[in-house]
């Protein structure tokens, strides 16, 4: 894939209320024997300015709007971690890892099991993102709650922590992870990583050093530790692997921090060094991504939240074919062809053409369109073993046709549907519903939330649970959230 038009990412961090830094270019190449790397000296000391920031930050440094974010961020990963939490994946991953476990010290969300913290950090990852239901960074399609609040919340039920002070560890976590994801997308992404499980690691790692109260000196050393565990590979897509990075991301964040407590030594140099991160990882790095305006603009107003339980690139084409539906009220026997111009992205992340799973169905832009357009819906029943194989939604799939259109950005999509009676209907989407410019509200994701819950916690339990999370800042005790949210 080419180098995205970083330059389509302007007009939403305006509407964020944030000045972009450093959008203009791709730095020459560093290494010898590294063609066209693109990844130049770094300007002074990456690493060890962005522990300064991380140790010198405190709560009431942070705006309001940036408060409000972190609880819908939150809100939104408690319900998919909950949601998650009875999933196939979970149940595996629970029975073999809890005779290995230590010490009943964390909640495995909706579930009854507790395990340690660091199993506890892995399993809360993985349940929050095995729906594939989390939150989005769009400018890396990194998903950030997951790495960091399953890192932090597992902590929370450790030691004392104030909601307070839990919100804010974990707006730097974002921030940590997204501002990495920044210096090296796409390069890095296009060659394969799975960036939430490769700078997610990042983000659990500051987010914990935080809350451990780390010098300056052991934030560098956590963030080396973090810099030497990437875990994330683009092939797992559709398999139970995928949701294993995030929940790995924020184990090794977990345990990076907690090393770094004890003076456990890293290098000073994990972002730029000669051999470090970005120059292993990527083969373009923009480092002023990380450093410059540090604590003057916020990635986590970027963050947005999925209406849809799949890949976020297939979201515009899943918009357009409900709203076709509804509004010519369209059923799959009408229906002669579906033909799709997305993203070069799309097809290489999403291009399944026969799925058989409903993990695979979330990367099939063929069973996406022709499960919402047979449906009327794209929710977790959508993506399921039994819809993937249903026969009507098999034979639309069979007739959906999808077309790279390198004129359509990845939050687009242009969907035409030809019908046996000649007629053809159109709609494109500039801004998929879920997205920055259109986003979900807050009883948008109450809604979601509950969904989620349905058949893992009581009515009366998820109302208390969602207003627990909204109420994250007050509580004296951030690990209210885990005894609420416990199956």
């Amino acid at each position: 894939m080419t180098d995205i038009d970083r330059r389509s990412f302007v007009g939403t961090l305006a509407l964020a209320g944030i000045v972009p830094s450093t959008l203009s270019t791709r730095l020459t190449p560093h290494a010898a024997g590294q063609e066209a790397a693109g990844v130049a000296d770094p300007p002074g000391e990456v690493t060890r300015t962005l522990a300064r920031y991380l140790v010198s930050s405190r709560p009431d440094d942070l705006p309001e709007n940036v408060r409000r974010e972190a609880r819908r961020t939150f809100l939104n990963w408690v319900g998919c971690a909950v949601g998650g939490s009875p999933h196939e994946t979970l149940d595996i991953a629970v029975a073999t890892l809890l005779p290995f476990g230590g010490p009943e010290q964390a909640t495995v969300l909706g579930r009854a099991e507790r395990t340690d913290i660091l199993s506890a950090a892995l399993l809360n990852g993985m349940s929050s993102h095995v729906l594939d239901y989390d939150d989005t960074h769009l400018k890396t399609v990194i998903h950030p709650a997951g790495p960091v609040a399953s890192a932090i919340l597992a902590l929370a039920e450790y030691r004392p922590v104030s909601g307070r002070d839990f919100a804010h560890a974990l707006v730097l976590g974002v921030e940590t992870e997204c501002r990495i994801g920044n210096a090296v997308y796409p390069a890095h992404y296009d060659r394969g990583w799975h960036i939430t499980g490769t700078t997610g690691v990042f983000g659990a790692a500051a987010a914990s050093g935080k809350l451990l109260g780390l010098t300056e000196q052991q934030m560098v050393w956590a963030l080396g530790l973090a810099a030497t565990q990437p875990v994330g590979l683009r092939e797992m897509f559709g398999t139970m692997t995928k949701s294993f990075h995030p929940g790995r991301a924020a184990q090794n964040g977990l345990l990076s921090a907690v090393l770094a407590s004890r003076d456990f030594t890293s290098t000073e140099v994990a972002l730029e060094g000669k051999s470090g991160w970005a120059h292993v990882l990527s083969t373009e790095c923009d480092f002023g991504e990380i450093t410059d305006g540090l604590g003057e603009h916020y990635e986590i107003l970027l963050n947005t939240y999925k209406p849809f339980p799949c890949g976020i690139v297939m979201h515009p084409t899943i918009d357009a074919c409900l709203q076709l539906r509804a509004e010519h009220r369209l059923t799959p026997e009408q229906i002669e062809r579906v033909d799709l111009s997305v993203h070069p992205l799309v097809l290489e992340l999403t291009g399944k053409k026969t799925p058989q799973t409903g993990l695979e169905g979330k990367f099939s832009i063929y069973f996406a369109a022709a499960a919402a357009l047979v449906t009327g819906a794209a929710g977790v029943k959508q993506f399921s073993d039994q819809t993937v194989r249903d026969k009507e939604v098999v034979a639309l799939r069979d007739r959906v046709v999808a077309t790279v259109d390198p004129a359509i950005h990845e939050e687009q999509a242009r969907v035409a549907i030809t019908l046996r009676d000649g007629r053809r209907v159109e709609k494109y989407i500039e801004h998929a519903v879920g997205s920055v410019e259109s986003p979900m509200s807050d009883a948008a994701l109450e809604a979601k939330f509950t969904d989620l819950a349905d058949g893992v916690l009581s009515v009366a339990r998820t109302r208390e649970l969602i207003a627990t999370c909204w109420r994250i800042e007050e509580l004296p005790s951030a690990a209210e959230v885990a005894a609420a949210a416990r199956g």
